[in-house]
């Protein structure tokens, strides 16, 4: 399998530069030509993806190379330009940003680029700058010979004359200036503590992606951008395996505003291996299907709606029935949701499903972020004791009491820490902060997918 579709990774040599803009503004504006365009994400977010099927209609999947084996990566993007005519993957902090690892799997934009043999489109912030500007770009340029960039957009343009002061130092080097994007604070996403906005509570959210095409395709030559976009390299080999392993045959997910933040390419590979997979939402106290074999409860905000899931006594109650039996996993906002109680940002304690002993608060936040690394201490629905598992954390919430529960797992940063226990379980039910992104599957034992039998038809 190769990824056939031809496409480019946007990038820029720091965050902030205007990556997210320039990527839904193409997306759209392809989109809109009547273009089957698609979007992928570098890196571990679980947002942008949702922006990006929201600007094309097709879904968008994370490409990672520190927690994905190469042979995942280049599967999801050939998945991501199936059909397709063009994939535009969005990079991640700046161009050659990633962690401590072997060559190629730092989990930088670079890295990816590198591993599809796609090119670069540099997007650069000239606020500030004028002929400076041309020295970052050649030294993007010449940094790492395995990348091509094949292309910049400059951003935050204060004038012409300011285009021409930095388009021409960029010329002395023979790169082409694919466009300028000037100054505006019309072209923005909300955004609150944890980044952007969610895609589905983004108001009039159609009209703001058509605003940033219409920005977009003002400003920056589309014809060119398309012609750059290139076919990528053979597969480094066939990757048959789920990504992580299906917990059931019937996969009951909370699915709203509290609970969100679920890989696409986790709930594809589950589908691929044979589950079937029915949504419910907690917020409209539903309650997981009965016929399920297993309840997953996602990230996402459920800090902002505490008070009332405790008081949506269905799913609370259904949640509950399916853990006498069956197993249940949550993942941060999830995992704090089948703890005792989580406290918000005002102080309020609410009581929660009470699965766990986990406590929670957000009374004093606190950034805890990074990848993870996680060995399995028992056998569970994820794979045997010794299972690896990497992902990701981000959250603010503060652990007061674990309950006496015994660990999950032993988890690892990308920077050598010492294993430390993460994650409780108690009976059937497990929880972690870590969002998991893949098994590693010559530690897993997962070389192939696990097929399983239908066992309801798929409801969505």
């Amino acid at each position: 399998m190769i990824p056939a579709t031809p496409g480019f990774v946007i990038a820029a040599p720091r965050s902030g530069s205007g990556k997210t803009t320039l990527t839904l503004g193409l997306l759209r504006a392809f989109a809109r030509r009547g273009l089957r365009v698609a979007g992928a994400k570098c890196g571990p977010d679980y947002i942008d993806p949702a922006f990006h099927a929201a600007a094309t209609g097709r879904p968008s999947f994370n490409l990672d190379t520190w927690a994905m084996e190469p042979s995942l990566v280049t599967a999801l993007a050939a998945r991501s330009g199936a059909a397709c005519d063009l994939v535009i993957c969005e990079g991640l902090m700046g161009l050659f940003d990633g962690v401590p690892s072997e060559a190629g799997r730092s989990g930088s934009s670079a890295d990816v680029a590198a591993a599809l043999g796609w090119p670069v489109l540099l997007i650069h912030d000239v606020g500030g700058q004028s002929q400076s500007a041309a020295a970052q770009i050649k030294g993007c340029c010449d940094y790492d010979p395995r990348i091509r960039i094949a292309g910049v957009v400059l951003n935050r343009v204060g004038s012409e004359r300011h285009r021409r002061l930095v388009s021409d130092g960029i010329a002395s080097f023979g790169l082409p200036v694919l466009g300028a994007l000037p100054r505006s604070s019309a072209i923005v996403l909300p955004e609150r503590h944890l980044g952007l906005v969610q895609a589905e509570e983004t108001t009039e959210l159609i009209t703001r992606l058509d605003a940033m095409a219409d920005f977009v395709e003002a400003h920056v030559d589309l014809d060119a951008v398309l012609a750059l976009a290139t076919r990528g390299q053979p597969n480094v080999g066939a990757h048959d395996a789920a990504p992580v392993r299906p917990p059931g045959q019937h996969i009951a997910i909370a699915r709203d505003s509290a609970f969100s933040f679920l890989y696409p390419h986790v709930l594809t590979g589950w589908r691929d291996a044979g589950a079937a997979l029915s949504f419910f939402s907690p917020l409209a106290d539903e309650a997981p299907a009965a016929d399920c074999d297993c309840a997953w409860l996602p990230g996402g905000y459920p800090e902002l709606h505490a008070a009332q899931l405790a008081s949506c006594h269905c799913f609370l109650d259904g949640m509950r029935t399916v853990a006498t039996n069956r197993p249940v996993h949550g993942e941060c906002g999830g995992y704090m949701v089948l703890g005792r109680s989580l406290t918000d940002a005002s102080g309020t304690a609410h009581a929660m499903l009470g699965l766990l002993g986990l406590e929670t608060s957000f009374g004093t936040r606190k950034l805890h972020l990074g990848y993870r690394d996680a060995s399995l201490l028992a056998d569970s629905r994820f794979g045997p004791a010794g299972t690896r598992l990497r992902g990701h954390e981000f959250h603010y919430a503060t652990v007061t009491s674990d309950g006496g529960d015994a660990a999950l797992a032993s988890v690892q940063d990308a920077y050598g820490s010492l294993p430390t226990p993460s994650g409780t379980r108690r009976g059937n039910v497990t929880g972690s902060f870590f969002h998991a992104i893949a098994a590693l599957r010559e530690e897993s034992g997962l070389g192939s997918a696990v097929k399983l039998p239908l066992s309801s038809k798929e409801r969505n």
